[in-house]
């Protein structure tokens, strides 16, 4: 009510709540007829009678169309300005749940206009009743949807790509991760033939040679790859035993073949050979014979023979490039068999090679070993084991026989780990300090 005394207050003085000074710089603006708002809606509006057919439009819903008024109030049903699967939609859905509930929301259709097009569009319908309660029309608003359609669209084809770049992901790792098995498998075969191969390269086991004990062990850098390492120790007749060992020349399967020309030249020519040197010398022109095309066929090696003198054995050694072996004395101590000038066995025809001798007295040994051992990497600053330091490995541990001497070794090949990059293999020959004489066995 207004208070006695006090005249109308002007619109936009102030006087409502909300209002400024302002305010009246936008009446003009503001003095809309309810028939304005409704004919220029943002949204299209539209009034049915119960079966459908329109009664009433605004020009917004009229300029979507493309229609004029006349060919659309009283002439089409809201069905009618469906397209065929809004139709269907709205016999079998939207119609039946107005019917029963007298309104429904935000029901996602489109409309087609005169030139074909479609426009999606929302629609919210309310059921207008009379006073007794019955149905008179259908008041239907219709929003436009298609800025939100495109959203949606543009949200679908980027969860398909996702989906699709998912499924491409899963299904390259499906193929990786089958990938990586066969190449397990296949390693696994490799590995398990190449075994049998390194395994065909070397003793089953070491003879039986009463007085004497033997030790033999071969490690493998890389069970992807045959090394080019060997061994033997057979007999030669009566107190009379031939040995041998060497390192040829590269890896895989040419240095497999290699390895077994020379095992074999080196067992036939001990048959015939007196000396040593005299092995060696057929190896060396068996290796350079044939033309291999370029490709080095060369080893380095140690033969050497045995014979029984007493309690002991004499032993006399050739050497062709290797590295000397060891003689681990009873007494303490170990000390290089030297083959100095010995050449590489395979590089020319005429090649030198070196001869050296000694006696295994009770409780002596003798250590042959390829350079995977002494190369090996130890240590922070990751310096070559070196012969040195292997010699004193031996003196400390070779006084219980060749046994217990490789064993030590093994200990060591697999401490060294990484650092060890190249095959080492182990030939060890004793005379045990005890009377009674014993066998030799692979390690």
């Amino acid at each position: 009510m207004r208070r006695a005394g006090r005249g109308p207050e002007p619109a936009g003085t102030g006087g409502g709540e909300g209002g400024g000074p302002g305010d009246s710089a936008y009446a003009p603006l503001l003095e809309d007829s309810a028939e304005e708002l409704y004919e220029s809606a943002p949204c299209g509006y539209l009034s049915t009678l119960m079966d459908g057919t329109i009664v009433k439009a605004n020009a917004t819903l009229l300029r979507w169309l493309g229609r004029e008024r006349g060919a659309v109030v009283g002439r089409l049903r809201f069905a009618d300005l469906l397209t065929v699967g809004g139709r269907l939609y709205h016999e079998t859905h939207f119609a039946p749940l107005l019917r029963m509930q007298g309104e429904v929301h935000g029901i996602a259709l489109e409309i087609r206009t005169a030139d074909g097009s479609r426009r999606p569009v929302l629609a919210t319908s309310v059921v207008k009743t009379g006073e007794d309660g019955e149905p008179l029309l259908i008041r239907t608003t219709l929003t436009d949807a298609r800025d939100r359609r495109s959203y949606e669209t543009e949200l679908l084809r980027a969860r398909g790509a996702a989906e699709d770049a998912q499924r491409r992901a899963e299904e390259a790792q499906r193929e990786a991760e089958d990938a990586r098995r066969r190449a397990e498998f296949d390693r696994a075969r490799l590995q398990e033939a190449l075994t049998v191969l390194q395994q065909s390269l070397l003793p089953d086991m070491l003879p039986t040679i009463p007085g004497l004990e033997a030790a033999a062990h071969y490690h493998t850098a890389s069970p992807d790859q045959v090394g080019g390492d060997f061994y033997d120790l057979f007999p030669l007749g009566a107190n009379r035993w031939g040995f041998f060992l060497g390192d040829v020349v590269g890896k895989g399967p040419e240095a497999a073949t290699l390895t077994s020309l020379t095992r074999y030249t080196l067992r036939a020519a001990a048959l015939y050979a007196d000396e040593p040197m005299a092995a060696l010398a057929v190896l060396n022109a068996v290796l350079t014979e044939r033309d291999t095309g370029g490709d080095p066929r060369y080893c380095t090696a140690l033969f050497g023979l045995l014979e029984r003198e007493g309690a002991g054995f004499d032993v006399r050694l050739a050497g062709g490039g290797h590295p000397p072996a060891i003689a681990v004395r009873a007494e303490g101590g170990a000390e290089p068999l030297e083959t100095p000038g010995g050449m590489v066995v395979g590089i020319l025809p005429d090649a030198p090679f070196a001869s050296a001798r000694t006696r295994l007295a009770p409780g002596d040994s003798l250590l042959l070993y390829t350079d995977g051992l002494t190369e090996a990497r130890v240590g922070g600053d990751r310096h070559l084991f070196g012969e040195d330091a292997l010699r004193a490995f031996a003196a400390e541990h070779g006084r219980d026989g060749p046994q217990a001497l490789v064993r030590a070794l093994v200990g060591l090949l697999d401490d060294l780990g990484d650092g060890l990059s190249d095959d080492t293999a182990l030939l060890c020959l004793g005379v045990p300090a005890a009377a009674a004489p014993a066998g030799g066995r692979s390690l």
